[in-house]
């Protein structure tokens, strides 16, 4: 009996594995279908809300799909004017840049030379020369990340239409795919318990992320940094991955502002309220709303951030805590993945002293 748990474990460890591995290899695959799940999760209430009024669940769900693909369109359309100048600016806004951080910049020059020497040294470098493949631009990566991006999420948003379309095709494929009644009922209850934890996230989260967009396109209106409106729809776009957008964010505002400025202080200022508003927006606006609903501790939610990041990049990052609320909902919904549960949730079960 030793023998076979032993090689259950281990055929258990080689398919987690092999599950990464296809993940990561074919994320491009992927992505759109997680894409549509997600969407489909978080409409489906609105679809079925409109059945019961009797409105088809074909036209509720071409009408959702349709317009959130308009917001999306709309959305990039009204970003696209500043995001376009400030590309075309850049190479002068990054001698701008350098310019006004000279000094900070020395001291680190200073330092990267100083190990370069060393890594000479320490190598025995005879002064042959080195061929070095030259790699393409930020600004070349970053256009066709986003296209593709773009692309794959129409994609996954064609997916959560024939979902939608289909009503409660999939959850009675769901339940015929279980034997006992029992094991029906509860893989109803897990599917629906799904679906509502993740309307509630998304919805909820798209609302504070909204609020949180006005507030910071409003404060940097009033300092006076040009474009508040692009950083209003960079903090509701960056707000979307937890932990590291605000940061990135803040990082994008400081460099902006120590552009606009004139001195160094001034041009930090705009930083300072875009993390201050994040960081009650993190701190208590979000726990206070989510906190109880959501019922996962900051440890795994972090790491759930680091393994899809590592696996997709951003849109993994974006993935993370989705995926962390289904896999709650269904170790809070199967015996056997109990413990797991009580890993990603935020309060330990009691122990039994008798």
């Amino acid at each position: 009996m030793d023998d076979l748990r032993k090689i259950k474990n281990l055929l258990t460890l080689v398919v987690i594995i092999m599950g990464f591995a296809a993940v990561y290899v074919a994320r491009d695959m992927f992505f759109p279908i997680m894409i549509g799940l997600l969407v489909a999760l978080t409409f489906s209430p609105v679809v079925r809300s409109c059945a019961r009024v009797g409105i088809p669940t074909s036209v509720a769900a071409v009408a959702i799909i349709f317009g959130a693909g308009m917001a999306l369109s709309l959305g990039f359309y009204l970003l696209s004017g500043p995001v376009s100048e400030i590309v075309a600016d850049a190479p002068a806004m990054g001698a701008e840049l350098r310019e006004k951080l000279r000094g900070v910049l020395a001291s680190i020059e200073d330092v990267k030379d100083a190990s370069e020497k060393v890594e000479e040294l320490a190598s025995g470098s005879d002064g042959a020369a080195v061929v070095t493949v030259k790699q393409p631009g930020l600004l070349a990566f970053a256009a066709g990340s986003i296209a593709n991006f773009m692309g794959l999420t129409a994609l996954g948003l064609i997916f959560a239409l024939f979902i939608l379309a289909s009503g409660d095709l999939f959850y009675d494929k769901l339940v015929d795919a279980f034997r006992t009644s029992s094991d029906k009922r509860r893989a109803k209850n897990t599917a629906r318990d799904i679906e509502r934890q993740i309307s509630r996230y998304f919805l909820t989260i798209t609302i504070i992320n909204a609020g949180l967009g006005l507030c910071v396109g409003l404060a940097m209106y009033l300092i006076g940094l040009p474009n508040p409106m692009l950083w209003g729809g960079l903090a509701f776009a960056l707000n979307f991955l937890p932990f590291v957008g605000s940061l990135f964010g803040a990082v994008l505002v400081a460099a902006f502002g120590v552009l606009s400025f004139d001195t160094l202080g001034m041009g930090l200022l705009p930083a300072v309220v875009y993390a201050l508003l994040t960081s009650i927006e993190a701190q208590f606006v979000t726990p206070t709303i989510l906190g109880k609903r959501l019922n996962m501790n900051t440890v795994s939610v972090f790491l759930t951030v680091i393994i899809w990041s590592w696996l997709w990049s951003v849109p993994g990052a974006l993935m993370a805590v989705p995926f962390l609320v289904m896999l709650k909902v269904i170790c809070d919904n199967v015996p056997s993945m109990a413990v797991l549960g009580n890993f990603l949730g935020t309060k330990a079960v009691p122990e039994n002293n008798t």
